[in-house]
């Protein structure tokens, strides 16, 4: 299903250093989600155990929204966008009917993580598969938008970086989507 027209010009990621403690909020990769709302911790299909958390979004627009990215990481299938093996979880939203949530019985530590900035991108600058939010993305094989669409490209991790802390097979890349509403999040990665 084709994608409706991308938020705006590309931002490429770049990790930035921490000197003191990260904001919440934020977009940034590992510690523990900053909920916007009650946790909505999603439990992989397969071994039905909390999957690992791997980074939050900050969504443009009005008022606070996030999309939080989990993957299994003991599974196969977690490049597909609706076998229940990763999930991207936005608030305020709705959980996917193919993912189950849990509110954590653990008590995880708001923030921590590494933050990302974002440098706006010229088009031309774009050269292949980096990390990056908003604009378009950049197949590393055909094109794969997640079924029943329109989705909208929120964004791409090149599992190629030092930094990314995906296992996206040899020289993947991920890719994340919100559903035409806002309302859902989808994630699909590729590799060669």
């Amino acid at each position: 299903m084709m994608a409706r027209a991308p938020p705006g010009p590309a931002y490429v990621m770049f990790l930035k250093d921490a000197a003191g403690p990260v904001d919440e909020f934020v977009t940034r990769f590992g510690g523990d989600p900053d909920w916007v709302r009650e946790a909505q911790w999603p439990l992989c299909a397969r071994w039905d155990n909390p999957m690992a958390f791997v980074g939050q979004f900050r969504l443009p627009g009005d008022g606070l929204r996030m999309a939080y990215l989990f993957m299994c990481g003991d599974c196969e299938e977690t490049w597909a966008p609706e076998v229940g093996k990763n999930a991207l979880i936005i608030q305020p939203g709705r959980i996917p009917p193919f993912i189950t949530t849990v509110v954590p019985s653990w008590d995880p530590s708001p923030g921590g993580g590494v933050p990302v900035d974002l440098e706006p991108a010229c088009p031309g600058d774009l050269d292949g598969f980096e990390s990056r939010m908003y604009g378009s993305p950049a197949w590393l094989q055909d094109e794969e938008y997640p079924p029943g669409g329109p989705w909208s490209f929120l964004f791409q991790l090149d599992a190629c970086s030092e930094w990314c802390p995906l296992d996206l097979g040899e020289r993947g890349v991920g890719y994340g989507f919100i559903s035409g509403d806002g309302q859902e999040g989808r994630f699909l990665w590729q590799c060669i």
